[in-house]
């Protein structure tokens, strides 16, 4: 592969997924490196002042200042992009900065947005705490329920903002449906797929708009950093979310951008092997529990839906034990194996109690509205032998009397 190749959208967007994966975005450095090259700079020089002039006028090409612009973080800007079918993508410095930024970049006061209700902690924080103050309006649905989206239309709705699966009930949201709905009333869609990655599901091939990453979790996959990013048409993202980012900097890091372009190298691998021990997982657990909540398994009500929009279900569900958050816990601190754990994502495998943990900010009756319940576990498969998972879960289920 030549120096620039990984940048040439008319040879690469020819490359399959794989391929995309690992050279997408690619430049290479007048020393031929094979891994992306590490450039840990906050400003640049320049030969002489009009060459500076010409590129903060946007008349030349070239680097300003890496609250804008770094050569590591715009090779990986560009590889999730070309990965998620998507014109542009620009980075965050978190999950959370991602969806902060996607949506406060467009919105104003008067303006209305219409969220699902079943949402990750923070992301229920910001329509339901942050955006208020803002004069925004906000209407939280059942977004798993078409006819609620139609209903919630406004005049004045500007957003549809959910993620399909959702974290942690795993509800499924119909992405053609909701995506031809904000068509006809000229609405844009705000799609967090980081249950997903656009290696088990792409939200821009039904119609989204704008789609947003922690890509904390699986596109690094193995725990180490933060980072997120927001994908759209070239013309969305320089003109709506750039100068929003430009003003307000959460800025991705150069290292933590070269961790993840790691990650993305492994990606399907991880993904896909983790979504088959999920889903073995998933039917293993299942007789035991009270509640099984897993997009793969027949019990999902959105089973089929989800067989439709996904590749693989992924490697994340949740379940229900009858005993509330007295045997949640005795669960959790019965295992040897996997760790209790906040993340997702990870190659590890991760447990959480929601309601003590990611969603505990939200209150009772919040928690209750989402189905978040007492005794509610999520449970992030990893890489380890499938066996050794399930000994350990066994052991674990006993010991809670399950």
């Amino acid at each position: 592969m030549k120096k620039t190749t990984g940048l040439n959208r008319s040879i690469t967007s020819n490359w399959r997924p794989a391929t995309r994966a690992i050279r997408g975005g690619t430049w290479r450095s007048e020393n031929g490196e094979t891994s992306e090259a590490l450039f840990l700079t906050s400003g640049y020089s320049y030969d002489d002042a009009e060459t500076v002039a010409a590129r903060f006028a946007g008349e030349a090409e070239g680097m300003t200042y890496s609250r804008l612009q770094n050569p590591t973080v715009a090779m990986l800007e560009e590889r999730i992009a070309l990965m998620e079918g998507a014109e542009a993508c620009r980075t965050q410095a978190s999950g959370m900065a991602a969806m902060t930024a996607a949506l406060l970049c467009q919105l104003s006061a008067g303006d209305h947005i219409v969220a699902a209700r079943a949402a990750f902690g923070s992301c229920r924080w910001l329509v339901d705490s942050l955006l208020p103050r803002f004069g925004i309006e906000t209407t939280v649905i059942d977004s798993a329920i078409d006819r609620e989206w139609d209903k919630a239309i406004r005049p004045n709705t500007k957003v549809f903002f959910f993620e399909t699966p959702a974290n942690p009930t795993l509800d499924v949201v119909d992405l053609q449906y909701i995506c031809d709905l904000a068509k006809l009333h000229g609405i844009t869609t705000v799609v967090d797929n980081a249950f997903a990655t656009s290696v088990l599901q792409r939200p821009m091939d039904f119609g989204a708009d704008v789609v947003a990453y922690s890509a904390t979790k699986l596109m690094d996959g193995q725990g180490r950093v933060l980072a997120g990013a927001v994908c759209g048409s070239r013309e969305w993202i320089d003109e709506v979310l750039l100068p929003f980012q430009r003003n307000t900097g959460p800025n991705l890091s150069p290292f933590n951008a070269w961790v993840v372009l790691k990650g993305l190298e492994t990606l399907e691998l991880r993904a896909m092997r983790q979504s088959e021990s999920a889903l073995e997982l998933g039917r293993f657990l299942e007789p035991r529990v009270a509640r099984m909540l897993h997009p793969g398994l027949l019990s999902h009500p959105r089973h089929e839906l989800a067989l439709r929009q996904m590749r693989a279900t992924g490697p994340i569900f949740a379940f229900e034990v009858p005993g509330g958050r007295q045997q949640a816990f005795a669960l959790l601190d019965a295992l040897e194996l996997i760790d209790i754990s906040n993340n997702i994502g990870d190659a590890r495998s991760l447990m959480c109690h929601p309601a003590s943990t990611t969603h505990a900010n939200m209150g009772e009756e919040a928690r209750a509205e989402m189905g978040v319940t007492e005794g509610l576990l999520r449970f992030n498969v990893g890489l380890e032998d499938i066996d050794d998972l399930k000994e350990d879960l066994d052991r674990a289920l006993s010991a809670a009397g399950l």
